[in-house]
């Protein structure tokens, strides 16, 4: 047996462990299908977090303890006879190898392209009913990322601008909506929401266009504004004040100063 099987028949025997009845954790063991996605989406946000700030001894850790979900999935779908580790590592198995013919069929075949395959994918899950090619895009995705996964797969089949010029309008226009609704002497609320989601989806647009990634743009800019007002608060309390003593203009001034200080370093 090579190292690598050793180690996963250690971690499965270790969660059968953990979820044994008699011997085993009582947190595992209470665990079930719904009550594990929580920390699933959180340990996939930690893996993210040590990529971007690589920090590659904690990444092993956090690839670590995402790998641990899978296997508690597997081994609640092995205790409910639904599946088990090893029909979860051969589904990703069957599915790469079907998207890559090109790869690993036979010599010199042609990949009819990813979304083709993708596409007919979809249509043997259908059951013979009818499909869109929005099916399998998980409502669970944060709404940056599904709203750039939705236009991705419409562009696909051609329902896309061909040019950076309406979606940057699209986007001047959502805007004015929702200045429009914003400032009605009786602004409606739900509606200022509706309009302000629609500029949101046009700047994702614009993102796609531009070739970024909307959430990944996003999250770096929240870096960013977390870093420059961590340094604005160190300035004020080197002058012995705190946040709540200092005007707007004194902040905004604190503010540009830090950007100018970023642009010397």
């Amino acid at each position: 047996m090579s190292k690598n099987q050793q180690a996963v028949e250690r971690l499965l025997s270790i969660m059968e462990t953990l979820r044994h009845p008699e011997k085993g954790c009582p947190w595992d063991i209470k665990q079930t299908f719904d009550t594990i996605v929580p920390h699933t989406v959180e340990e996939t946000y930690e893996v993210v977090d040590a990529i971007e700030n690589q920090q590659w001894a904690q990444l092993r850790d956090e690839l670590g303890d995402l790998l641990f979900q899978i296997v508690f999935y597997s081994q609640l779908g092995k205790e409910q006879g639904l599946f088990d580790f090893a029909e979860v590592a051969e589904a990703i198995s069957d599915k790469l190898e079907r998207r890559h013919p090109h790869v690993f069929g036979e010599e010199g075949e042609q990949s009819p392209g990813w979304e083709q395959i993708k596409a007919e994918e979809r249509k043997e899950k259908s059951s013979g009913g009818e499909t869109s090619i929005l099916d399998d895009v998980p409502s669970a995705f944060p709404a940056l990322t599904r709203a750039a996964k939705l236009q991705k797969r419409c562009a696909s089949v051609g329902f896309d601008w061909d040019s950076l010029g309406p979606v940057a309008e699209k986007v001047s226009e959502e805007l004015q909506e929702v200045m429009e609704e914003a400032t009605y002497a009786d602004v409606q609320q739900e509606r200022v929401e509706e309009e302000l989601g629609d500029l949101l989806f046009a700047v994702v647009n614009l993102s796609r266009h531009l070739g970024c990634n909307p959430e990944q743009a996003l999250r770096k800019a929240n870096k960013k504004f977390e870093s420059r007002f961590r340094k604005i608060e160190t300035k004020v309390r080197e002058s012995e004040r705190t946040l709540a003593e200092c005007s707007l203009d004194e902040l905004d001034s604190l503010w540009n100063t830090v950007k100018s200080e970023e642009k010397v370093n």
